[in-house]
């Protein structure tokens, strides 16, 4: 019996960048040299590549009454986890545990993306991303960001706009 051949991910690609390519979404890849000692990795980000940290989003792993969910948030701000919960229709949220959120999405911290992921999870943007034409996110590993627009990001991710960061 012949072995299914696997997908391959294009050369240098993530399931980020495959998941776009193949949606057919206009992005722009940005990558930079990442310093494994920086204490932010979105601050890293932004800085590198020289973009305000209010159009560079950080993808954030939560727990919402037992259930992974996303939260996107610009890098300048914190999550706000009552916001969150309520975004989702939830009660209670805490930050996911690290390994959980990792081997649910197939990324690593500091690179997880929003798209490409290996379980697909609820997904909460932050509203302030549609006063922007583009944002960055993790583009599924560290120091490779990808430029799109909020609303490709949001149809992709089926994502819910509200309120959820705190500055």
């Amino acid at each position: 019996m012949a072995k299914k051949p696997k997908k391959q991910q294009q050369s240098g690609g993530t399931p980020a960048t495959v998941a776009l390519t193949a949606a057919g979404t206009a992005y722009t890849l940005h990558a930079y040299e990442h310093d494994p000692a920086s204490p932010s990795y979105g601050e890293e980000a932004a800085q590198a590549l020289g973009v305000s940290p209010d159009r560079v989003f950080k993808t954030l792993v939560a727990d919402v009454d037992g259930e992974l969910t996303v939260a996107v948030v610009p890098v300048a701000g914190s999550l706000d986890l009552k916001a969150l919960a309520a975004a989702v229709g939830g009660k209670r949220a805490s930050m996911a545990d690290p390994a959980a959120a990792e081997r649910t999405t197939g990324y690593v911290r500091g690179g997880i993306s929003p798209l490409g992921q290996r379980k697909r999870l609820r997904t909460v943007l932050d509203a302030s991303a549609r006063a922007h034409p583009t944002i960055c996110v993790s583009a599924g590993r560290r120091g490779l960001e990808v430029e799109l627009s909020p609303a490709d990001l949001t149809t992709l991710t089926a994502a819910v706009l509200a309120p959820i960061c705190r500055a």
